[in-house]
């Protein structure tokens, strides 16, 4: 089942598709449909509890070609980074490229939305953690990068950076997260064409990795990185971050203050 959250009418509201509309599902308004452009599209998660933050961890360099586009040889253990939740936006949503910079690149990846407190969560039970999938695009701004083992907090972190959804796809909608292929499209053209089977680290291997040093929570979020092709993006492009299965995400930058 394809998961969405929206802004219509003044309220938040979580939906679900069918036959290409939006079916309300608030009870006071529950079954009410509406079309795709009536509403503003949200990240497709869960608000999480006041007391608690969502955690959001993502992978770098987690394809071998996509390492190999930057020069750098293979991780033998996962890096990983946390990012701020502010850093998260819908659908159909505008990013800033801030003004002076030389080079902002799109990531599509896969996000991995857990279901249920995981630690210590071995590889043979990891697929029962997860609660679904939706599609990330994690973008990256080169100029502030000082070391793509440890990217620092303006590469990754900036607000409207990370554009998400526009679907939760239920896990069991998706027999095979490791057998999935991602595109990109820059106003149109393909640019970056891959697939999850090359990833270094698996999704079981990343849930087994984490969870032994750290409890991950119902709607905290795993990035699992991207594969190589990316290319700058200015003002104006339309950036369409795609996976089979999931969803087409849909980005156009805006021009910002350095």
């Amino acid at each position: 089942m394809k998961h969405a959250r929206i802004a219509w009418a003044g309220a938040i509201h979580e939906a679900i598709e069918n036959e290409g509309q939006l079916v309300l599902q608030t009870p006071a308004l529950k079954g009410r449909r509406v079309s795709f452009d009536e509403v503003v599209w949200l990240p497709p998660l869960a608000p999480m509890p006041a007391h608690r933050p969502r955690t959001v961890l993502a992978l770098g360099l987690n394809y071998a070609d996509h390492a190999k586009e930057l020069a750098f040889k293979a991780p033998e253990e996962p890096l990983a980074f946390v990012k701020g939740e502010a850093s998260l936006t819908g659908h159909r949503a505008y990013t800033v490229r801030p003004a002076g910079v030389d080079f902002m690149h799109y990531e599509c990846e896969l996000a991995v939305v857990i279901g249920k407190t995981a630690k210590k969560v071995k590889k043979a039970d990891a697929y029962d953690f997860i609660a679904g999938y939706t599609v990330a695009n994690d973008y990256a701004i080169r100029d502030y990068l000082e070391n793509w083992y440890r990217p620092n907090l303006r590469v990754k972190n900036r607000d409207t950076c990370t554009p998400i959804g526009p679907w939760l796809i239920d896990a069991a909608d998706i027999p095979d997260p490791m057998a999935l292929a991602l595109q990109t499209t820059v106003n149109g053209k393909v640019t970056q064409s891959g697939h999850t089977r090359d990833m270094i680290f698996d999704v079981p291997t990343l849930i087994e990795y984490f969870t032994s040093f750290m409890t991950l929570y119902p709607g905290d979020l795993i990035l699992t990185g991207t594969p190589d092709g990316v290319v700058d993006c200015q003002p104006g492009d339309v950036i369409v971050t795609e996976i089979e299965g999931i969803g087409a995400l849909v980005n156009t930058i805006v021009e910002g203050q350095k």
